[in-house]
């Protein structure tokens, strides 16, 4: 049903857009319209992991440089039977995450500096395992072509300010053109919210199936919530575009689950995985035994660098190590 409602509202988009060239320019606005989308569609499906990840600075790790953090990856995905996907540090403070990627063959997720910093290693591990929902559900690719089109409404909105309609080619004219400037961007950015939020409520309850801790994920969404508020994520500042890729809002701390909003109200969230893991049996809340951070990010490590210790073991996620 979710994935069906949200092919209706990527449908509704294209429709919009089309409707928009229609208003602009009739018949041969529209058509061009649709070419564009499309253009943008193919160009979005083979760059745009590429394009998020230059956009937010992050820079890529493996098993050398981020043992832990990998660790933790490479278990996750073997949890929820995908391909190891690549792993990349985010320059900043803001504890946060993301995941991106055409499919599960060419995924990527990110962490922030911050999250690894602030973060238990459990905590870390019901974030990531949220992302790697993403990754299965294949909402990034998804969310990029929503974002995408959404994008070329607004540019093509602002380009029919410059020509006014086309009367002779059945277009609307003036005020046809001004109710596609005004309407049309604040619409897609409606459908867009639409679709991001939907996805964050499935991929919040299949990440913790992955990592069987739904209590995980549930605290460190109430901790991201809180420093997000306080600590600016200046790459997402500079492309907001990618916000609704975090798992919590990195532009600002909306905290209504409102039909604006990007991302739903973190309270709802925590409540549905804190009765998920009612239903799983899971009672055990984090404590303080486990708030160490991945190893190599500690206060005073360095911004994002991890440099491997002699002697220490993996940290292990996953239903056998429940009783830690």
């Amino acid at each position: 049903m979710n994935f069906f409602r949200t092919m209706l509202l990527l449908a509704a988009l294209t429709a919009l857009f089309m409707a928009i060239g229609f208003l602009i320019g009739g018949q041969t606005g529209m058509l061009i319209a649709f070419l564009i989308a499309a253009g943008m569609n193919v160009f979005a499906y083979w760059n745009s992991d590429k394009m998020v990840l230059a956009q937010q600075g992050a820079e890529e790790v493996d098993e050398r440089t981020a043992p832990e953090l990998y660790s933790i990856v490479r278990q996750l995905a073997a949890n929820a039977n995908l391909p190891m996907p690549k792993v990349y540090i985010i320059h900043t403070d803001q504890p946060n995450a993301f995941a991106t990627g055409r499919n599960p063959q060419n995924a990527a997720v990110a962490a922030s500096a911050g999250l690894l910093r602030i973060m238990s290693k459990e905590e870390v591990a019901g974030v990531l395992a949220h992302e790697m929902a993403h990754i299965k559900n294949r909402d990034t690719l998804i969310m990029t072509i929503a974002a995408t089109i959404a994008g070329a409404i607004s540019m093509l909105a602002n380009f029919g300010m410059f020509f006014g309609g086309n009367r002779d080619n059945n277009g609307g004219g003036i005020v046809s053109t001004l109710l596609a400037v005004i309407v049309a961007p604040l619409a897609a950015g409606i459908i867009q919210m639409a679709i991001s939020r939907s996805r964050e409520y499935v991929a919040d309850k299949d990440g913790g199936e992955i990592c069987q801790r739904p209590l995980w994920l549930a605290s460190a969404l109430q901790k991201i919530e809180q420093a997000a508020h306080q600590i600016p994520n200046e790459q997402a500042e500079r492309n907001p575009a990618s916000a609704q890729l975090y798992i919590i809002n990195p532009l600002s701390g909306q905290g209504m689950d409102n039909l604006f909003s990007t991302h739903p109200n973190t309270a709802n969230r925590v409540a549905a995985l804190v009765e998920q893991a009612r239903q799983m049996g899971d009672t055990q809340e984090p404590t303080a035994a486990h708030m160490s951070p991945v190893q190599g990010f500690e206060a005073g490590s360095g911004p994002w660098q991890q440099r491997p210790r002699s002697g220490r073991r993996p940290f292990e996620v996953g239903p056998w190590n429940r009783s830690s």
